[in-house]
Parts: C-alpha cells; structure tokens; sequence
C-alpha cells in the first residue's frame, strides 16, 4: 500500500517541489480543505498533511484523521490547529517557524515608510488633481523619531536592525520571552514604548487561547497621537473595534495592517477611518524565494516523518503540547 500525503488549503500553482522532495513511491493528494468534510474527505488514509493556514483542525475533525503521524503547518502560527487534541490523538503537529524573515521585516518596513511619508494620500491628492505638500503636512525624519518593536524574535531583531540602518533617533523592543540584547536597541515595556514611539511595529505570538488582544483600548490609549501602528505579525493581536475608535478620536494617527483576525476581512468596521488606514492581503511573506524555501522546508518535515523518524522540533509530539 502506497504512503499518501494530503496539501490542503495552499495556492501553489503545482505540487513539484513537493513531488521532488518525497518521491514517486508517494501519492500526494490535494484540497483546499475549507471546511470539516472537505479536510476528511482530502486526508482520509493520509499519513501526513501539509496545512496552509485556512484549514482547521477541530477536535471533531482530527478525531477522524484515523491514519494521520503528522500535521505540517506550511508557515508559523498553529493557531488553527487544536494542540490538545492532536497531542492526544498521538499525532504531531509541527510547522516552519524560520521562513520569510526578510521578506517580513521588508514588508513592515515598506508599510512603515508609507505611513510616514503619507504615499497613499498623497497620491490621492494628485489623482483628484490636488498639488502641494499643505495636506500632507507635518512629516518627519526618522532621526527625529522613537520606533517601536513589540516581539523581539527572529523578525522583530530584523525589523530593529532595519530601523537603526534608517536613522531613527530610538528603537525600543518590548518582548517578556527574551533576554536578547542588541546595541542601538533599548528593551522596554510595554506602557512606556507605547507612549514614546512614533512608529509600533507589531511581531509577538497570539494569545494561545486566543482570549485576549494584545493591543485593546487600554494599550491604544497609550499611543501618541502622532503614531503609526503595523501589524504584520496575527490579526488576532490588535482588538479591530478598538483600532477604528482609536483612529476616529485621533490616537494613532495611521494603522498599516497586512493580516486580519478573519480573512479575508469585512472591513465594514473601519469605514469611517479607510482614510487613515493601510491594507495589504497577508503578502507580507510572500516572495517566490520565500514560497520555494517555504514549501521545500514543508516537504523535508513530511519526508521525515514518513520515514519514521523523529523530527529536530516540535509544536506538539504524541506526548502533549511542549513547553
């Protein structure tokens, strides 16, 4: 009997780097795993699945995975996958969690420097047939300004770097996980950073239990009314009602948002403040060397547990979820 794996809900246009990588004594099968049925359906008899990050794995739906080792989230966050079940369905929950740090880092800081020159706006301004700089008014230079940087792992250290090499008067970083030191950056709470910065960039986990946001009313309160927040890290971090009461009584001034708690999003909420607002459609890890990288890495976990073997890292091992 030959050994399948299941690719549920990715946008990859082919399956090639996949088949490269586990060989063709593999039958690699396909969905796009919207919902329950769809998943059991696709990955019914699969040892391995390989997950984007629109599946998700209730308790309901791995209870019925009867012949699944692993579950492979191609990118970070395992949010959509229920750890205490899998770990006690004795299935092994493992994802990428070192893919796309550039191509992150560049995408908050290309958001960032939107929000500070005002690009969209401006280029409103010339398409109604406006001229001047008068309505854009007042922007500053970096070298005047304190940045912010809340999560100070893989990213957030790269996102840091980025923002010293652009000349920012202060980098503060706040991240009660870490004890990393870096020259030119100060680490801070969290109530102070957010008072002092000009620009908050956002690269922390979620909530494991998905209750709580880490930037509510309290946390925008606290924010210049000059200020610029990016998230490009979970939509589940920032509490989107509060945003847009944040924004519509002027406290931050501009928010640049590429993920969304639900996607794609119903912006309804923010209509009153668009003008105030950055979307990007959760592209900042895009790149096609960040895909290929993503995909490739994906496929050696898969080969590996199909192998039998035990892989170097784990979110979750038939034993529970790890500390």
């Amino acid at each position: 009997m030959q050994t399948t794996v299941a690719v549920l809900g990715t946008r990859y246009p082919d399956l090639s780097i996949e088949r490269d990588i586990l060989g063709s004594e593999v039958i690699i099968v396909r969905g796009d795993g919207a919902d329950p049925e769809s998943i059991i359906e696709t990955a019914r008899g699969a040892s391995v699945i390989i997950a984007g990050s629109s599946p998700r794995f209730t308790p309901e739906v791995i209870g019925r995975l009867d012949h699944c080792r692993a579950i492979i989230r191609a990118g970070i966050g395992v949010d959509s996958i229920d750890l205490e079940a899998a770990g006690s369905a004795g299935i092994w929950v493992l994802n990428v969690p070192d893919y796309g740090t550039d191509a992150v880092a560049l995408h908050t800081i290309a958001l960032s420097l939107a929000a500070l020159r005002r690009l969209l706006y401006a280029d409103s301004l010339v398409r109604s047939g406006s001229w001047g700089i008068e309505p854009l008014a007042p922007i500053h230079m970096p070298d005047s300004m304190t940045a912010g940087v809340i999560g100070y792992g893989r990213i957030g250290r790269r996102v840091a770097g980025l923002l010293k090499v652009l000349g920012f008067e202060r980098v503060l970083a706040h991240d009660p996980y870490t004890d990393v030191e870096d020259p030119g950056v100060e680490m801070s709470d969290l109530d102070a950073l957010l008072e002092s910065s000009h620009l908050v960039t956002l690269h922390a986990p979620p909530d494991r239990n998905g209750e709580s946001h880490l930037i509510s009313s309290r946390e925008l309160e606290l924010m210049r009314p000059d200020a610029i927040l990016v998230n490009t890290a979970r939509g589940s971090l920032i509490d989107a009602p509060a945003l847009a009461r944040a924004l519509a009584g002027g406290a931050p001034r501009i928010a640049a948002l590429d993920v969304f708690e639900s996607e794609p999003p119903d912006l309804g909420v923010f209509d009153a403040v668009r003008d105030r607002l950055i979307f990007t459609p959760h592209m900042a890890w895009y790149s096609v060397e960040t895909e290929r990288e993503l995909r490739m890495k994906a496929a050696r976990q898969a080969r590996i547990m199909l192998a039998g073997r035990r892989p170097d890292r784990a979110v979750v091992s038939p034993e529970g979820v790890k500390p």
